[in-house]
């Protein structure tokens, strides 16, 4: 790896709200590499969207900082390429043309990016839906769209918010599966948001795992799994001791509980 392209220094969050002031997020620090990919796990409610749409310029702290290659993120970010947990596709769009929508916005040739565009649907077995509208797709496909509209420009960072949450198991390891592959080929810095200690351990080279609200870091926990990985490497030992390791914290946090 290589130096860190984003530092998370001293990060707070609170909320004004009707009831008073709710913290969700209390002091988080965390670096992540260029290049990494960084899941972020813990349960609803502990600020982990929140630490993401700081991240993204997109939310304010109360405290602290986000610096990108040393600068301070002080407005949303043109940067990034963010997927969140609904697709948030245009209706009225095909789906080449919502993964077209950003490289309209940038002025980018359209030809070019057409073929881009169509490249990456391909990448992801959408090869052939170029012209379907989202009602025509199913909630995988139109999560695979939302992939390749963040990634058309090339982003160095790619912030995704809980993007296989809502999908069948079969789905989510395939979409899984298609995203550690074209991570491998662009190398760029994720941060990655789930509830899953499965998919958590199966994508990162780093896990951080947070308390319950207000959240903070419990701990960091390195993966070294060998890439690429199967899906068969979750039957191995090792994963199955990662995924104890981090249950443990949230048996002890009281996240999870027992009979």
């Amino acid at each position: 790896m290589e130096q860190d392209l984003v530092r998370i220094e001293g990060l707070s969050k609170v909320y004004a709200t009707r009831g008073g002031p709710v913290r969700a997020l209390d002091q988080v620090s965390v670096n992540a590499r260029r290049g990494e990919f960084l899941s972020i796990l813990g349960p609803s409610g502990c600020g982990k969207s929140t630490l993401l749409m700081i991240a993204a310029g997109l939310l304010p702290a109360s405290s602290g900082a986000v610096l990108v290659e040393g600068k301070a993120v002080n407005q949303p970010r043109t940067d990034v390429g963010i997927v969140f947990q609904s697709p948030v596709l245009l209706e009225w769009r095909t789906a080449l043309g919502n993964v077209l929508l950003q490289t309209e916005a940038r002025n980018i040739d359209r030809a070019a990016a057409e073929r881009k565009g169509r490249a990456l649907l391909a990448a992801v077995g959408l090869a052939g839906f170029e012209n379907k509208y989202p009602h025509e797709l199913s909630g995988g496909m139109r999560q695979r769209v939302s992939l390749c509209r963040a990634l058309i420009h090339e982003p160095h960072q790619l912030l995704m918010d809980e993007p296989f949450g809502a999908l069948d198991a079969l789905t989510r390891d395939q979409l899984t599966l298609d995203l550690q592959r074209l991570w491998n080929e662009r190398r760029m810095t994720v941060l990655f948001v789930t509830h899953s200690i499965s998919e958590a351990v199966f994508l990162a080279d780093r896990v951080v795992v947070m308390t319950p609200r207000p959240g903070r870091i419990d701990r960091i926990i390195d993966i070294e799994l060998p890439r690429p990985r199967r899906l068969a490497v979750r039957d191995t030992p090792q994963f199955a001791e990662y995924s104890r390791e981090i249950r443990n914290l949230f048996l002890a946090s009281g996240v999870l509980r027992e009979a």
